[in-house]
């Protein structure tokens, strides 16, 4: 196995790894935004108001994403086992 073969492979999980996490991140990104805003117009300070709407925004978007995420994932696993099959 080679170093380039290695850094394609690292690459590539990294690239998996933002692909999965990037629209859950964004969405409690969005929704936090949001929620701040909400508390800063109307000067309400409470601190568990961001963490419901944020859990349950976060769970909602895993649910639709789900699919996505496993397609994604299957298909670097194969790729990764269709290497170690090759042997490189």
């Amino acid at each position: 196995m080679t170093g380039d073969l290695v850094l394609d492979i690292a690459r590539e999980g990294i690239w998996v790894m933002i692909l999965i996490g990037g629209p859950v991140m964004i969405v409690g990104l969005i929704v936090g935004v949001v929620i701040a805003l909400f508390q800063a117009l109307t000067q309400i300070q409470e601190q568990t108001l961001i963490f419901v709407p944020k859990i349950l925004a976060i769970f909602i978007t895993m649910l639709l994403t789900l699919p996505f995420m496993g397609a994604i994932l299957g298909g670097y696993m194969n790729r990764i086992a269709d290497m170690i099959m090759v042997g490189g």
